[in-house]
Formats: C-alpha cells, structure tokens, sequence
C-alpha cells in the first residue's frame, strides 16, 4: 500500500488550512522562517514540508504547535510581493509524517518519513467499492444542496478509480473546519478514510440542510433586492480596505456596457450579466476570475450582431469564376445557379455543398471564389485528422485551459456572422474514444438544427443558419452516411491536356514569373516543351505537381541569367532535361496492328486513362488457368467468366470441345508491381 523512504526537509507551517496530495494551490507566505525554508528548499530540489498549525493566531509556532501529519509538495513558481511577502504555488505529491522537528534559527526544519503511495497495487473489494460510492452519494447530495461548489465536480470526482485519492480530493473541494482536514490527512488505511469522509460530510450535508431552513426563513424578511445591495456593500468595503475597489468597478462597469451595447440575444444578455454578477461577487485573487473575465472577452468578441450585405451579381460572379479557373464548365454553371437562388430568395436555407475531386483541381479555391463574388467574408477550417469532438463543440469551463471549438472559433476569426466556411478535407474526419467528430458536425450542417448551435464552452446558442457552408472531399466513399446525407455532392474531375496546358500558359507560369522576380521576355516556355512537362513529367488530376515543375524552371533561370548576363532563356522540347532531369513518366500505346494473344484495354487512374495490354499464352497441360499481374478479384473472376463463355460457344468459335482440359491458359497483365482491378 506504502513504502516508507526518510528525508530531511525544510517546514512551512500553514494557518488555517491543509493541503492533500496532488493538489494544486497557491498561498502568500510572510513570516520570515518561512520564507527562509523556501529559499532553501528552491536551493535544494525544490521539496518542502507542509504542517498546518494546531492554532491559527499563534504567530511564531513552536514544535509543539504543530499536527504531525503534513504533506511534501514540490513548489512550481514563486511570486514576491510588495511588502515583502511571497505567493508561492505547490503541488502535493505525497503524505509526509513527522518524525522530529528541527527548530533552527533561520527556519524549521524536519525529518519526516514520506509516504509513498503504490496506487497501481491497490484491491478494490467489495467493500472498499461501497465505500467510495458511498462518499460519491454524499457529494452529490452536497452538491444538490450546496451552492458553493460547480455540480460539474461530480463529473471530475466520479472518473476517479484510486480510493486514497479519491477521498483526499473530495475532502479538498468540500470547505471543511482544519480538525476535519487535518483528520482527512492523517487517516492513511483507504477504508477508514473514506469511512471518517462519509461521517464528516454527512454531518456537513445536515449543516447544509439547517442553513437552507434559516435562509429560508430570513428570505421572508429581507427582500432580494435588499440582500444584494448588503453584500455588495460588504464586498466593495473589503476591496476598499485592500485598495483593489477602483479597478474592478471600472472594469465591471466596462463590459457591463459592452454586454448592453451588443445586440445578442436575450438568453446571452442574461447568461454574460450573471457571469458578470459572479465576478463582482468574486475575490480579485480568485483563480476563478481568470476563468470568468476569459468567457466574457469570448461573449463579447463574438459577432452577434455582425453582418456583411450580400452583393449578389451574377455577371460578377461569372467573371470571378473565370478568372480564377479555366475549365470547369459544369462545376461553374452548378455554383451559378446557387448564386442565382441566393439573389431570388434571400431567406431560403440553402444546400450544403460538397466539392469532390482529387488533389490540386481547385476546389478551395472555387469556394474562396464563391465568398469573393457574395461579398462575404471567408474562413477555412482543416479536418484532416481531426479525431476529438471537442474542437467541433469545444471544452466545457470546468477543465483547465478550457476554449470553444474549432468552429467557433473560426466565426469569431471571420468577424461577422454569415461568412462562407469551408471544410475543407471532410472525407478526413478520424473517430475514437474521444468522440465522433462527423456526428458533431450533423448538428452544424443541418440547416434545421443549426440556428440554436451551442458550443460546451459559451453554453448558450449561437445562430449558424446564416452561414454559408461549403465542405471539400477527395471522395464520399468515407464520409459518414447521414452527413453525407445533409450535402450536395459537386464532383469536380481532374483537367484534360488541352486544360491544363491553358491553365499552365494563362495562369500558373505568369504567376511563377512574377514570384521569381522574372519578365514575361526573361523566360520563354514553347507550348511543346509544356506538353511535354505535362506528359511527361507529371501524372497527377489537378495542377500542383506542374506549378512546382514550373516553378523550377524559373529558378534555374533565374539562376542563369545572374550567372551569365543573358536576357532571355528559351525553353524547348529539345532543351527541356537540362531544366527539369530525364522524362519521369510515359504513357503505353495500342498496338496499331491485332497480335496474337495480345488485346488492349482501357483503364482508369486518380490521373487520368491509360491503356492496358492484356496478354495470354495458351500450351498443353491438363487445363490450368494461372492469373499474374496483381490482379484484383473481380479481374480474375472476369477471366474464369470468358472462359466459361468460350467453353458455351466452343462450336461457333470452331475450338475444340475439350480444350479446357488439354490445355493451360496463362493470362498476364503488364506493369506487374501495379496492383489492378474493375
């Protein structure tokens, strides 16, 4: 269970508070021996003791005024502070028991055997297992009574398998009389522990029961709006004496007037004002705060009230569709129509578009093209690899570092509320024990559901239905059906010759001469040396591959003509090598005359067609049909079908009718490494 190792450390005594492992805290330390004993434990490895004192108000403890329990925490950051003092944040890492206290001038110091505890080893019996659903029953029913305490602790606290560890964080967020921490601490067995937690929170949970009938009692007396005004007069004299009152009521009534001055819905309004009300409540050195002034700086930021006005014209739109993109006929025509409804019927919810093709066609670009001819705002977000749920819908305040999603976070980038969103890559979405990313976003893409999206973080709806979604795939085949279901599917193919060699001319080697500081008379590429580049030296569907062969080129050029002072470099289909290195690729032929044994075929690659030799040697055996050439199923399967078709026919063929069994057949397609199939 433990393991006992001594060490020699240097002691803080703390007033009116303990602290348990694996707790993260901060507190200010003033007293001179305790500001010694951190110097010199920040010397050493940075370990100290930490004992609570057995009487708050003594102010210089001796030996004698300490519990005897402690915990040996490691100090992660120290702070000075005007005045003198240090705010210093520990971590406890293990129970420490004291063995001897060493009063020496400049600090306390102790031995003290540490408690290490073996949490891997631990057997949950049957009743180690009753007990902490016990204490996890009595924490829920604080927590219905209580106030105090976020019911999101239940979450926390519920996912915690360790016993010891359970109790000690139960106990650190229950706010419990020292005696009762101090029990807690010094309470090593599991069971006995959460024993002693079980009989202190139900002693707290009648306490809470008794508070709530005077509450109740008192509410008759004294009006709501009474009450208030009391404690809000209390706290503003208490940050008053500690000369912190100006500051936080400037900074309350600032986004007090922002909240106001925004036009977001009523449901926000009262969310943000009691988030707001929270805070003025709040001590200024609460880590809370941080958390509070965070969300509200999200709320205000976000754009609410936010619009950009359509500039809907179709001929514009035409223009920029053809500026941007050569080809594309059908793709163009589709986005125009779109355009089209958009300018008749302003408040239909229109369809989700889903633009498929293969890499380097464009399909971004067209819906960047789309938020130019809108005279919207446009914002991309990649989904390529994106597993977590939480960067769809974003992490709820209670974990640390907590932030909205991902598309939240892009509206926000956007900066108005109707922007076009690309997805881009949505055929990437992975999912796992985190969560289904794909089943996050039916909410976003349903045009039904996504006026009331709410994100974890905001807590609060967030009106997506004016926003014009636009996603991108390379194909459906992984895209989940009911979100495949929600899209409409605008398959964009890859370029012919002819497309890409006008794309190349027109678009692509302007655009690399002017990015290499080069002329239109600098460089001079044949529209032959093109093709050949395009054949050549690339294999692919869009145009990526051939911008980076160009780009090449006009390097080398560049370089060439600094060199040697010439003024104009001259590609060919004859100089292209120098340029660009020996032919990658090449393309097979048909035959032109009919062989023996020999058919040609047609195939279907991501880059285009190709042709296909399909070749067959026939030899006595005993009626074998051997297949090479890595073939997939269903091309074997097609092979024993023609032959099944040959052997049905055999008289009109004029094949003799027992050739399947005096006779191997060996059908082979070339290009062996490439595996095929269809």
């Amino acid at each position: 269970m433990y393991t006992v190792e001594k060490k020699i450390l240097p002691l803080i005594p703390l007033r009116g508070m303990s602290i348990f492992p694996h707790m993260v805290i901060h507190f200010d330390v003033g007293r001179e021996k305790s500001i010694n004993a951190l110097e010199k434990a920040m010397v050493d490895d940075s370990l100290i003791l930490l004992c609570a004192q057995k009487d708050a108000k003594t102010e210089d403890p001796e030996i004698e005024d300490f519990y005897h329990v402690g915990t040996i925490a490691k100090i992660k950051q120290m702070l000075k502070l005007p005045g003198g003092s240090i705010r210093v944040l520990v971590e406890g890492i293990n129970r420490g028991r004291v063995v001897n206290i060493i009063g020496e001038e400049d600090y306390f110091k102790a031995e003290v055997d540490e408690l290490i505890y073996d949490a891997e080893n631990i057997e949950i019996d049957k009743e180690l297992e009753a007990a902490m659903r016990l204490v996890i029953s009595d924490l829920e029913e604080y927590l219905s009574i209580s106030s105090r305490l976020s019911p999101d602790i239940l979450i926390t606290v519920t996912d915690i398998e360790d016993p010891g560890r359970l109790a000690d964080v139960i106990a650190s967020y229950i706010n419990l009389k020292i005696e009762d921490h101090q029990k807690i601490l010094e309470t090593i067995d599991y069971y006995k522990r959460l024993e002693a937690l079980h009989k202190i929170l139900q002693e707290e949970i009648e306490l809470l029961k008794i508070e709530e009938k005077i509450n109740q009692r008192v509410k008759k007396q004294i009006t709501k709006v009474q009450k208030e005004y009391y404690l809000k007069e209390q706290m503003r004299a208490i940050q008053k004496e500690l000369g912190e009152e100006e500051d936080i009521l400037e900074e309350i009534e600032e986004y007090k007037v922002k909240i106001n001055d925004i036009d977001m819905p009523e449901e926000v309004r009262e969310k943000a004002l009691k988030e707001l009300d929270r805070l003025d409540r709040m001590s200024p050195h609460s880590a809370e705060t941080a958390v509070i002034r965070t969300y509200l700086d999200w709320i205000i930021e976000l754009p609410w009230d936010v619009e950009t006005k359509d500039k809907v014209n179709i001929k514009k739109a035409r223009n920029v569709l053809n500026q941007d993109h050569y080809g594309l006929i059908d793709v163009k025509e589709r986005v125009l129509e779109f355009i089209a409804i958009r300018e008749l019927a302003t408040e239909m919810k229109g369809p989700i578009l889903c633009l498929v093709g293969p890499p380097g066609v464009g399909k971004t670009s067209i819906a960047k093209s789309i938020a130019s001819s809108l005279n919207r705002n446009f914002v991309r977000m990649s989904l390529g690899g994106v597993r977590d749920e939480a960067e769809i819908r974003g992490h709820r305040r209670t974990y640390v570092g907590a932030m909205p999603g991902r598309v939240i976070s892009s509206i926000k980038k956007a900066g108005s509320n109707n922007p076009v969103f690309l997805f881009d890559e949505i055929d990437k979405l992975a999912s796992d024990f985190r969560g289904d990313p794909a089943s996050a976003l039916l909410e976003v893409l349903d045009p039904e559901q996504n006026n009331t999206f709410t994100d974890h973080y905001l807590e609060v709806p967030f009106d997506l239905s004016k926003v014009l979604f636009i996603t991108t795939a390379n194909t459906v085949a992984s895209i989940p059906p009911p979100l495949l279901d929600r899209m409409e599917i605008i398959r964009i193919s890859g370029y012919t010759e002819e497309e890409k060699l006008n794309i190349a001319m027109k678009h692509i080697l302007p655009k690399q001469l002017k990015e290499h500081g080069l002329k239109e008379k600098n460089l001079k590429i044949s529209e032959n040396a093109m093709r050949s580049i395009i054949n050549n030296y690339t294999r692919e569907a869009g145009v990526r591959e051939l911008e980076r062969n160009i780009a090449s080129i006009c390097r080398k050029a560049a370089k060439k003509i600094v060199e040697s002072n010439t003024k104009t470099i001259r590609v060919n289909q004859g100089n292209l090598y120098k340029y660009l290195g020996i032919e990658k690729y090449r393309h097979d032929y048909g035959e032109r005359e009919s062989q023996v044994g020999v058919a040609t075929g047609l195939a279907w690659t991501a880059f285009g067609g190709e042709t296909l030799s399909v070749e067959v040697n026939s030899m006595k055996g005993t009626g074998k049909l051997q297949l090479t050439g890595q073939l997939g199923d269903v091309m074997k399967e097609s092979a024993q079908a023609g032959i099944s078709y040959i052997r049905a026919n055999f008289q009109s063929l004029n094949i003799d009718e027992n050739f399947h069994k005096e006779m191997d057949l060996h059908i082979h397609v070339p290009e062996g490494a490439i595996p095929k199939d269809g």
